[in-house]
Protein backbone atom coordinates (compact mmCIF):
# COMPACT_ATOMS: atom_id res chain seq x y z
CA UNK A 1 0.00 0.00 0.00
CA UNK A 2 1.55 3.39 -1.13
CA UNK A 3 0.86 6.54 0.99
CA UNK A 4 -0.23 9.52 -0.73
CA UNK A 5 2.36 13.13 -0.18
CA UNK A 6 0.77 16.01 0.30
CA UNK A 7 1.03 17.42 -3.22
CA UNK A 8 -0.44 14.17 -4.08
CA UNK A 9 -3.41 14.54 -2.12
CA UNK A 10 -4.00 17.77 -3.86
CA UNK A 11 -3.71 16.62 -7.42
CA UNK A 12 -0.41 18.56 -7.95
CA UNK A 13 3.04 16.45 -8.97
CA UNK A 14 5.54 16.77 -6.84
CA UNK A 15 8.83 18.05 -8.68
CA UNK A 16 12.51 16.99 -8.98
CA UNK A 17 14.87 20.52 -8.45
CA UNK A 18 17.65 20.65 -10.44
CA UNK A 19 17.53 24.05 -10.69
CA UNK A 20 18.56 25.03 -7.52
CA UNK A 21 16.54 27.47 -4.94
CA UNK A 22 14.21 29.05 -7.16
CA UNK A 23 11.15 30.70 -5.85
CA UNK A 24 9.22 29.51 -8.88
CA UNK A 25 9.86 25.67 -7.35
CA UNK A 26 9.50 26.24 -3.86
CA UNK A 27 12.93 27.58 -3.11
CA UNK A 28 14.66 25.03 -0.76
CA UNK A 29 13.75 22.68 1.46
CA UNK A 30 13.05 24.15 5.33
CA UNK A 31 15.79 22.28 7.77
CA UNK A 32 13.57 20.10 9.83
CA UNK A 33 14.39 21.95 12.99
CA UNK A 34 13.22 25.07 11.84
CA UNK A 35 10.12 23.16 10.95
CA UNK A 36 9.95 21.56 14.32
CA UNK A 37 10.19 24.73 15.64
CA UNK A 38 7.29 26.36 13.80
CA UNK A 39 5.13 23.76 14.45
CA UNK A 40 6.04 24.44 18.23
CA UNK A 41 5.20 27.93 17.55
CA UNK A 42 2.05 27.33 16.46
CA UNK A 43 1.14 26.09 19.52
CA UNK A 44 0.95 29.51 21.39
CA UNK A 45 1.31 33.17 21.12
CA UNK A 46 4.33 35.89 21.47
CA UNK A 47 4.18 39.22 20.90
CA UNK A 48 5.71 39.72 17.28
CA UNK A 49 7.44 42.66 18.15
CA UNK A 50 10.03 40.85 20.82
CA UNK A 51 9.94 38.23 18.47
CA UNK A 52 11.67 40.76 16.04
CA UNK A 53 14.03 42.28 18.64
CA UNK A 54 15.41 38.71 19.26
CA UNK A 55 16.00 37.99 15.73
CA UNK A 56 17.45 41.63 15.03
CA UNK A 57 20.08 40.40 18.09
CA UNK A 58 20.46 37.02 16.03
CA UNK A 59 21.31 39.05 12.22
CA UNK A 60 23.16 41.63 14.39
CA UNK A 61 25.85 38.95 15.84
CA UNK A 62 26.05 37.04 12.72
CA UNK A 63 26.27 40.24 10.11
CA UNK A 64 28.12 42.82 12.10
CA UNK A 65 25.45 45.05 11.98
CA UNK A 66 24.08 47.38 14.01
CA UNK A 67 20.98 45.36 14.06
CA UNK A 68 18.15 43.50 12.15
CA UNK A 69 14.87 42.65 10.77
CA UNK A 70 12.82 39.23 9.27
CA UNK A 71 10.92 40.68 6.69
CA UNK A 72 8.44 38.21 4.08
CA UNK A 73 11.10 37.35 1.67
CA UNK A 74 14.08 39.36 0.34
CA UNK A 75 12.16 41.56 -1.76
CA UNK A 76 10.03 42.77 0.37
CA UNK A 77 13.45 43.77 2.39
CA UNK A 78 14.06 45.41 -0.57
CA UNK A 79 10.54 47.19 -0.53
CA UNK A 80 11.12 48.24 3.36
CA UNK A 81 14.82 49.30 3.37
CA UNK A 82 13.28 51.74 0.71
CA UNK A 83 10.31 53.30 2.61
CA UNK A 84 13.21 53.67 5.71
CA UNK A 85 15.25 55.38 3.87
CA UNK A 86 12.07 57.74 2.00
CA UNK A 87 10.56 58.24 5.69
CA UNK A 88 13.36 57.82 8.29
CA UNK A 89 11.71 58.48 11.53
CA UNK A 90 9.14 60.89 10.46
CA UNK A 91 5.82 59.25 10.91
CA UNK A 92 3.79 62.13 8.73
CA UNK A 93 6.49 60.40 5.80
CA UNK A 94 5.69 57.03 6.42
CA UNK A 95 1.68 57.53 6.57
CA UNK A 96 2.03 59.52 3.24
CA UNK A 97 3.96 56.18 1.32
CA UNK A 98 3.65 55.02 -1.14
CA UNK A 99 2.76 58.82 -2.17
CA UNK A 100 5.86 60.34 -2.53
CA UNK A 101 4.65 64.25 -3.89
CA UNK A 102 7.08 67.05 -1.86
CA UNK A 103 9.14 63.91 -0.62
CA UNK A 104 12.64 62.90 -1.47
CA UNK A 105 12.67 59.40 -3.23
CA UNK A 106 15.36 59.02 -5.45
CA UNK A 107 17.29 55.98 -5.66
CA UNK A 108 20.55 55.91 -7.74
CA UNK A 109 21.01 52.63 -9.58
CA UNK A 110 24.21 52.15 -11.63
CA UNK A 111 22.21 50.53 -15.37
CA UNK A 112 23.80 47.32 -15.38
CA UNK A 113 22.97 46.84 -11.99
CA UNK A 114 19.12 47.38 -12.92
CA UNK A 115 16.49 44.18 -13.12
CA UNK A 116 12.97 43.75 -12.71
CA UNK A 117 13.32 43.28 -8.86
CA UNK A 118 13.34 47.18 -8.82
CA UNK A 119 9.89 47.46 -8.60
CA UNK A 120 10.59 46.11 -5.09
CA UNK A 121 11.94 50.09 -3.94
CA UNK A 122 8.70 51.63 -6.50
CA UNK A 123 6.68 49.61 -4.48
CA UNK A 124 7.88 51.91 -1.57
CA UNK A 125 7.08 55.08 -3.97
CA UNK A 126 10.95 55.38 -5.16
CA UNK A 127 12.30 56.75 -8.41
CA UNK A 128 14.86 54.93 -9.69
CA UNK A 129 17.38 57.15 -11.37
CA UNK A 130 19.93 55.27 -13.39
CA UNK A 131 23.48 55.98 -14.15
CA UNK A 132 26.22 54.58 -16.34
CA UNK A 133 25.42 52.31 -19.33
CA UNK A 134 26.75 48.72 -20.14
CA UNK A 135 29.67 49.38 -21.99
CA UNK A 136 31.59 46.34 -20.33
CA UNK A 137 29.88 43.86 -23.15
CA UNK A 138 31.34 45.83 -26.02
CA UNK A 139 35.04 44.56 -25.12
CA UNK A 140 36.20 47.67 -25.38
CA UNK A 141 38.11 48.06 -21.81
CA UNK A 142 35.37 50.71 -20.40
CA UNK A 143 33.29 49.93 -17.25
CA UNK A 144 29.82 49.89 -17.15
CA UNK A 145 29.23 52.89 -14.21
CA UNK A 146 32.07 55.24 -13.26
CA UNK A 147 32.37 56.55 -9.83
CA UNK A 148 31.88 60.16 -11.05
CA UNK A 149 28.99 59.24 -12.47
CA UNK A 150 27.09 57.83 -9.50
CA UNK A 151 28.95 60.97 -7.23
CA UNK A 152 26.95 63.61 -10.45
CA UNK A 153 23.40 61.69 -9.98
CA UNK A 154 23.38 62.09 -6.20
CA UNK A 155 21.37 65.09 -5.32
CA UNK A 156 18.67 66.63 -2.93
CA UNK A 157 16.23 64.51 -4.14
CA UNK A 158 18.41 61.12 -3.46
CA UNK A 159 17.91 58.88 -0.81
CA UNK A 160 19.63 55.99 -1.13
CA UNK A 161 21.77 53.86 -3.75
CA UNK A 162 21.13 50.97 -4.46
CA UNK A 163 23.25 48.13 -5.45
CA UNK A 164 22.60 44.57 -6.96
CA UNK A 165 25.65 42.13 -5.44
CA UNK A 166 26.71 39.27 -8.36
CA UNK A 167 29.59 38.42 -9.71
CA UNK A 168 29.85 40.67 -12.33
CA UNK A 169 28.74 43.81 -10.73
CA UNK A 170 30.48 47.20 -10.50
CA UNK A 171 32.16 49.57 -9.17
CA UNK A 172 33.03 47.51 -6.22
CA UNK A 173 30.52 48.26 -3.16
CA UNK A 174 33.70 49.48 -1.16
CA UNK A 175 34.00 52.75 -3.22
CA UNK A 176 30.29 53.03 -4.00
CA UNK A 177 29.48 53.41 -0.09
CA UNK A 178 32.30 55.54 -0.25
CA UNK A 179 30.80 58.32 -2.62
CA UNK A 180 27.45 57.65 -1.42
CA UNK A 181 28.41 58.58 2.11
CA UNK A 182 30.32 61.54 1.18
CA UNK A 183 26.63 62.56 0.37
CA UNK A 184 25.37 61.38 3.64
CA UNK A 185 23.02 58.93 1.06
CA UNK A 186 22.46 55.22 2.56
CA UNK A 187 23.57 52.36 0.12
CA UNK A 188 21.01 49.48 -0.24
CA UNK A 189 22.74 46.08 -1.03
CA UNK A 190 20.69 43.10 -2.73
CA UNK A 191 22.25 40.33 -1.73
CA UNK A 192 19.08 37.59 -1.97
CA UNK A 193 20.78 34.99 -3.41
CA UNK A 194 24.50 35.39 -2.14
CA UNK A 195 24.38 32.44 0.05
CA UNK A 196 26.85 30.34 0.48
CA UNK A 197 29.25 31.17 1.64
CA UNK A 198 28.57 31.70 4.88
CA UNK A 199 30.94 34.93 5.33
CA UNK A 200 28.54 37.07 2.75
CA UNK A 201 26.53 37.50 5.84
CA UNK A 202 29.38 40.33 7.00
CA UNK A 203 30.98 40.68 3.15
CA UNK A 204 28.83 43.46 2.53
CA UNK A 205 28.18 45.31 5.68
CA UNK A 206 32.02 45.22 6.07
CA UNK A 207 32.08 47.10 2.80
CA UNK A 208 30.03 49.51 3.62
CA UNK A 209 26.47 48.94 3.06
CA UNK A 210 23.60 50.88 4.94
CA UNK A 211 20.89 47.91 4.63
CA UNK A 212 21.31 44.32 3.51
CA UNK A 213 18.63 42.09 2.38
CA UNK A 214 19.32 37.89 2.30
CA UNK A 215 16.71 35.68 1.27
CA UNK A 216 15.76 33.71 4.28
CA UNK A 217 14.27 30.85 2.30
CA UNK A 218 17.19 29.52 -0.08
CA UNK A 219 20.57 28.27 1.17
CA UNK A 220 19.88 29.65 4.87
CA UNK A 221 16.99 26.76 4.17
CA UNK A 222 14.52 28.95 6.51
CA UNK A 223 10.52 29.58 5.97
CA UNK A 224 10.73 30.17 2.17
CA UNK A 225 8.98 33.58 2.57
CA UNK A 226 11.19 34.92 4.70
CA UNK A 227 14.15 37.32 4.07
CA UNK A 228 16.60 39.38 6.49
CA UNK A 229 17.85 42.79 6.51
CA UNK A 230 20.61 43.93 8.43
CA UNK A 231 21.82 46.88 8.68
CA UNK A 232 21.69 50.67 10.40
CA UNK A 233 19.63 50.21 13.69
CA UNK A 234 18.00 54.00 12.86
CA UNK A 235 16.85 52.27 9.72
CA UNK A 236 15.92 48.88 10.78
CA UNK A 237 13.54 51.14 13.40
CA UNK A 238 12.31 52.77 10.43
CA UNK A 239 11.67 49.64 8.89
CA UNK A 240 9.95 48.35 12.41
CA UNK A 241 7.56 51.10 12.09
CA UNK A 242 6.56 50.81 8.79
CA UNK A 243 5.95 47.14 9.34
CA UNK A 244 4.77 45.58 12.44
CA UNK A 245 1.11 46.24 13.67
CA UNK A 246 1.22 49.99 15.15
CA UNK A 247 -2.79 49.72 15.83
CA UNK A 248 -1.86 50.90 19.39
CA UNK A 249 -2.74 53.88 21.77
CA UNK A 250 0.00 55.74 22.82
CA UNK A 251 -0.34 55.55 26.48
CA UNK A 252 0.19 51.80 26.46
CA UNK A 253 2.61 51.80 23.63
CA UNK A 254 5.78 49.89 25.10
CA UNK A 255 7.99 48.65 21.83
CA UNK A 256 11.00 46.70 23.05
CA UNK A 257 14.13 49.20 22.94
CA UNK A 258 16.54 47.27 21.42
CA UNK A 259 14.52 47.32 18.06
CA UNK A 260 12.31 50.40 18.36
CA UNK A 261 13.75 53.64 20.56
CA UNK A 262 10.10 55.29 21.04
CA UNK A 263 11.69 58.32 22.37
CA UNK A 264 13.09 58.79 18.92
CA UNK A 265 9.78 59.42 17.28
CA UNK A 266 7.07 62.04 17.70
CA UNK A 267 4.30 59.64 17.32
CA UNK A 268 2.62 55.97 16.74
CA UNK A 269 2.42 56.37 12.59
CA UNK A 270 -0.04 53.62 12.10
CA UNK A 271 -0.18 51.15 9.36
CA UNK A 272 2.74 51.24 7.27
CA UNK A 273 3.46 50.45 3.67
CA UNK A 274 4.65 47.34 4.83
CA UNK A 275 1.62 45.91 7.02
CA UNK A 276 0.57 44.06 4.27
CA UNK A 277 3.95 41.75 3.93
CA UNK A 278 3.95 40.54 7.74
CA UNK A 279 5.78 37.90 9.37
CA UNK A 280 4.10 35.29 11.73
CA UNK A 281 5.62 33.78 14.81
CA UNK A 282 5.79 30.65 12.93
CA UNK A 283 7.89 32.38 10.22
CA UNK A 284 10.07 34.38 12.79
CA UNK A 285 11.08 31.34 15.12
CA UNK A 286 11.53 29.23 11.94
CA UNK A 287 13.87 31.75 10.45
CA UNK A 288 15.76 32.54 13.58
CA UNK A 289 16.18 28.67 13.84
CA UNK A 290 17.69 27.97 10.67
CA UNK A 291 19.89 31.09 10.81
CA UNK A 292 21.64 29.77 13.88
CA UNK A 293 21.72 26.86 12.25
CA UNK A 294 22.97 28.34 8.83
CA UNK A 295 26.26 29.85 10.37
CA UNK A 296 27.45 26.64 12.20
CA UNK A 297 27.36 24.45 8.95
CA UNK A 298 30.19 23.07 7.61
CA UNK A 299 29.41 24.21 4.20
CA UNK A 300 33.08 22.98 2.97
CA UNK A 301 32.02 19.69 3.17
CA UNK A 302 28.75 20.63 1.46
CA UNK A 303 30.46 22.05 -1.83
CA UNK A 304 32.61 18.84 -1.81
CA UNK A 305 29.21 16.96 -1.94
CA UNK A 306 28.01 18.96 -4.55
CA UNK A 307 31.00 18.75 -6.90
CA UNK A 308 31.07 15.22 -6.79
CA UNK A 309 27.13 15.10 -7.41
CA UNK A 310 28.29 17.51 -10.55
CA UNK A 311 30.72 15.26 -11.72
CA UNK A 312 28.97 12.54 -11.60
CA UNK A 313 26.59 13.77 -13.67
CA UNK A 314 28.53 14.76 -16.24
CA UNK A 315 30.20 11.00 -16.53
CA UNK A 316 26.68 9.73 -16.15
CA UNK A 317 25.78 11.91 -19.79
CA UNK A 318 29.78 11.41 -21.02
CA UNK A 319 28.38 8.89 -24.04
CA UNK A 320 25.11 11.73 -25.33
CA UNK A 321 27.74 13.00 -28.48
CA UNK A 322 25.03 15.64 -29.36
CA UNK A 323 26.13 17.43 -25.89
CA UNK A 324 28.92 18.87 -24.48
CA UNK A 325 29.39 19.02 -20.41
CA UNK A 326 31.59 21.30 -17.84
CA UNK A 327 31.53 21.70 -14.06
CA UNK A 328 31.20 25.33 -13.38
CA UNK A 329 33.62 26.17 -9.66
CA UNK A 330 31.69 28.04 -6.74
CA UNK A 331 30.26 26.77 -3.40
CA UNK A 332 28.05 25.45 -5.22
CA UNK A 333 29.38 23.37 -8.37
CA UNK A 334 26.78 23.70 -11.13
CA UNK A 335 26.86 21.64 -14.36
CA UNK A 336 26.70 23.28 -17.68
CA UNK A 337 25.38 21.34 -20.55
CA UNK A 338 25.48 22.81 -23.94
CA UNK A 339 23.05 20.95 -26.63
CA UNK A 340 24.45 20.73 -30.36
CA UNK A 341 21.67 21.78 -32.20
CA UNK A 342 22.93 20.10 -35.56
CA UNK A 343 23.57 17.06 -34.13
CA UNK A 344 20.52 16.89 -31.03
CA UNK A 345 17.21 15.69 -31.92
CA UNK A 346 16.03 18.34 -29.78
CA UNK A 347 16.99 21.94 -29.00
CA UNK A 348 17.85 23.36 -25.47
CA UNK A 349 14.65 24.83 -25.26
CA UNK A 350 13.19 21.33 -26.34
CA UNK A 351 15.11 19.56 -23.41
CA UNK A 352 13.80 22.02 -20.72
CA UNK A 353 10.49 21.92 -21.72
CA UNK A 354 10.39 17.91 -22.49
CA UNK A 355 11.63 17.77 -18.76
CA UNK A 356 9.42 20.05 -16.99
CA UNK A 357 6.19 18.38 -18.74
CA UNK A 358 7.71 14.58 -17.83
CA UNK A 359 6.34 12.76 -15.29
CA UNK A 360 7.74 14.13 -12.57
CA UNK A 361 8.61 17.23 -13.84
CA UNK A 362 11.86 18.31 -14.21
CA UNK A 363 13.52 21.55 -13.47
CA UNK A 364 16.91 22.62 -14.76
CA UNK A 365 18.23 25.90 -15.25
CA UNK A 366 17.24 27.82 -18.10
CA UNK A 367 18.82 31.07 -18.20
CA UNK A 368 20.95 30.64 -21.27
CA UNK A 369 18.46 28.20 -23.42
CA UNK A 370 19.11 31.01 -26.17
CA UNK A 371 22.60 29.84 -26.14
CA UNK A 372 21.68 26.19 -26.54
CA UNK A 373 22.72 25.67 -22.69
CA UNK A 374 20.95 24.80 -19.76
CA UNK A 375 22.03 23.84 -16.65
CA UNK A 376 21.82 21.27 -13.54
CA UNK A 377 22.53 22.69 -9.95
CA UNK A 378 22.92 19.71 -7.57
CA UNK A 379 21.91 21.79 -4.23
CA UNK A 380 18.67 20.51 -3.98
CA UNK A 381 18.55 17.34 -5.36
CA UNK A 382 17.59 14.11 -3.55
CA UNK A 383 18.35 11.04 -3.07
CA UNK A 384 18.17 9.14 -6.38
CA UNK A 385 16.92 12.52 -8.37
CA UNK A 386 20.13 12.81 -10.62
CA UNK A 387 19.64 9.14 -11.67
CA UNK A 388 15.84 10.11 -12.93
CA UNK A 389 17.34 13.27 -14.65
CA UNK A 390 20.10 11.15 -16.19
CA UNK A 391 17.92 8.76 -17.72
CA UNK A 392 15.21 11.51 -18.87
CA UNK A 393 18.31 12.86 -20.69
CA UNK A 394 18.78 9.97 -22.77
CA UNK A 395 15.65 9.36 -23.54
CA UNK A 396 15.25 12.60 -25.13
CA UNK A 397 19.04 12.84 -26.73
CA UNK A 398 19.31 9.62 -27.45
Amino acid sequence: MTTENVYQRLGVEEVINAAGTKTRIGGSLIRPEAADAMREAANGFAEISELQARASELIRDVTGAEAGYVTSGASAGLTMAAAACIAGDDPEKMRQLPSTDGIPDRIVVPRSHRSSYDHAYRVAGATIADVGANDHRLGTGAENTKLWEIDAAIDEETVAVGYMQKPSTDPPLAEVAEVAHRHDVPVIVDAAAELPPVENLRRFVDAGADLVAFSGGKAIRGPQTTGILAGRKDLIRSTALQHLDMHEHRAIWDPPAGLIDSDAVDGIPGQGVGRGMKVSKEELVGLITALDLFVEEDFAASSRKWRAQAEGIVDDVDSLDCVSTRVDGGDVATVVVTVDGAAAPASATDVVRRLRTGSPPIFVGSDDIDRDQFTINPMCLADGEADVLVDRLYEILS
